[in-house]
């Protein structure tokens, strides 16, 4: 059993003009970890097989509320709560706030869905403490709340369906600090964790700097930004200037793709490597072609599932599972070739889709 950090967190939908539920069978039972108790700062990972209900009683409005869309991690949860949609037979409204500096806009994007009718409330959240405020009151009202992905601190959430961003951000420092024990060949190491403030960023964070402690990595100051492409790229490019002789790139999915191409114009392809503490279609390909070193894979798709699947459950007062995500795992050269990608991600080329009636 594994145990898990004090915050818990941490692509493509569907093809245009088509659904999801091609996908839709066979994903389940999936190997999952439970948390036991439910919540717990210091609760144990319990191996589970998860599996959802077969069809919903009723088709039930569902809102689902994500920071963005903007990269494709994001894209894969729409995947996964779309297709789990489709496949319970009930209703869903997907909105998404613009990025993480969009507080506001989310919560009120969440009070629009929910006085619009949504019967029960799934959040990928921009702030682990902000919407806390906002889960008190939907939940009071007996709206069901399902905290997805991120981490949300509120005791009031009903359920969470997400792995531990702790974790992942350890296993990601863990690989290199093999690599760099102490004693070892010292190396320098930027560090792009996300934006400041996000439950997930800060357990990512806290994770991957105790992974390192003892080891003969120097790891720079985090650079926290917004997972946009630009913003990241001209933080990886501030450090490749004020370090040129930094060793690593490690930090965001969208760090790790954003940096690909930087390294290749400078001639650094096999001075600098690229790790990224979460998996998507881009660092999956670059594993395959060598130029990203190593991911751990969370299975966002099957998270935005759970999440779904969670809520219908507690809408239909159905035995729940309050506090589950995927098995980790860390992909890298020496395994993706034995990974089955649809289990980790969805199919390729698909695009967001907002809702499913």
């Amino acid at each position: 059993m594994r145990m898990l950090g004090k915050h818990f967190a941490a692509c493509t939908a569907i093809l245009a003009g088509l659904t999801v539920t091609a996908h839709a069978e066979g994903w389940a039972p999936y190997p999952a970890q439970k948390i036991e108790p439910p919540f717990a700062t210091d609760g144990k990972a319990v191996d589970v097989d998860y599996t959802p209900v077969e069809k919903a009683e009723k088709p039930w409005n569902i809102c689902v509320s994500f920071p963005h869309m903007k990269d494709a991690y994001w894209l894969g949860v729409d995947y996964g709560v779309v297709a789990q949609a489709e496949d319970l037979g009930v209703k869903l409204n997907v909105v998404d706030a613009g990025g993480y500096t969009e507080l506001a806009k989310q919560i009120s994007q969440i009070e629009d869905c929910v006085a619009g009718g949504a019967q029960a409330v799934v959040i990928g959240a921009i702030s682990f403490d902000g919407l806390n405020n906002l889960v008190d009151e939907i939940t009071a009202k007996g709206i069901p709340v399902i905290d997805v992905i991120n981490g949300i601190s509120s005791p009031k959430v009903t359920a969470k369906s997400l792995v531990s961003f702790y974790t992942m951000g350890y296993e990601t420092g863990v690989y290199l600090a093999k690599k760099h024990p102490a004693g070892g060949e010292p190396a320098k190491v930027g560090w792009f964790p996300g934006p400041a403030g996000a439950g997930w960023v800060e357990a990512a964070n806290k994770g991957f700097l105790e992974a390192v402690k003892g080891s003969a990595l120097q790891v720079l100051d985090p650079k926290f930004g917004d997972t946009g492409k630009e913003v990241q790229l001209k933080l990886v490019e501030d450090v490749l200037q004020a370090e040129p002789d930094v060793k690593y790139i490690a930090g965001t999915a969208v760090t790790a793709e954003a940096a690909q191409g930087l390294i290749r114009e400078r001639g650094l392809k096999d001075q600098v490597g690229l790790l990224s503490f979460y998996i998507t279609p881009g660092v999956y390909e670059g594993i395959k072609r060598g130029f990203i070193a190593a991911s751990p894979a969370d299975s966002m798709v099957i998270q935005g599932r759970i999440a779904v699947d969670q809520a219908v459950r507690a809408l239909e007062k159905k035995e729940l599972i309050q506090h589950v995500g995927p098995k980790i795992f860390v992909l890298d050269s020496s395994n993706i070739g034995d990974v089955a990608k649809d289990t980790i991600l969805p199919p390729d080329g698909f695009k967001p889709k907002f809702n499913v009636n």
